[in-house]
């Protein structure tokens, strides 16, 4: 059965932006930049939350831009055909290969479970994540720490006081002082 990962990049506080909305301070360097592109090939389908997906919607038309390095492009060619599920109730249609979700985030997810493959099932967005938390729908948290207090915003964990136990399954320290850290959630 293929697993369910949430995985953003956080500052040291737990916040995936700033109380301003901002996430300007979350740009990756190349090694990091390196790390996600590596990631993304494990994944086979990315549920999104309509503020991530308007945020990813660059990458559609990016190869278009002559500035893109070798490094954006490789993004570009991975991300652009990853099929995509768009959970909204004010986006009315979505572009590139990406589709509206028709039910709720539970049966959605125990559908793509269903299916075969062997790739994660990526979760983007922490109020999309934060349902799928709530009911128990995460296998792993994968988050890349940014050294950067930002002092609010929008968390990383949802504040449910719900307990859940994970094992430690890796950790690495990039040399540009972020450090990636990988849970699995115990059950």
């Amino acid at each position: 059965m293929r697993s369910v990962t949430y995985s953003m990049s956080i500052s040291l506080d737990g916040y995936i932006v700033g109380p301003d909305g901002g996430f300007d301070w979350s740009a990756p360097d190349p090694e990091v930049f390196r790390f996600w592109i590596d990631q993304i090939r494990g994944v086979d389908v990315h549920l999104l939350g309509r503020r991530l997906y308007e945020t990813m919607l660059y990458w559609e038309t990016a190869e278009q831009d002559a500035t893109l390095d070798d490094a954006e492009r490789e993004w570009t060619a991975l991300w652009n055909p990853l099929p995509k599920v768009v959970f909204s109730t004010t986006l009315s249609e979505v572009r590139g290969n990406a589709r509206l979700a028709s039910g709720g985030l539970a049966e959605e997810i125990e559908r793509l479970r269903a299916e075969p493959g062997e790739g994660e099932i990526a979760i983007g967005g922490a109020t999309l994540a934060a349902q799928a938390a709530e009911a128990d729908l995460i296998d792993e948290y994968q988050v890349m720490v940014y050294p950067v207090l930002v002092g609010g915003g929008i968390p990383f964990f949802s504040r449910d006081e719900r307990r859940v136990d994970l094992e430690l399954v890796d950790t690495r320290t990039f040399g540009s002082r972020f450090v990636h850290l990988r849970y699995r959630v115990t059950r």
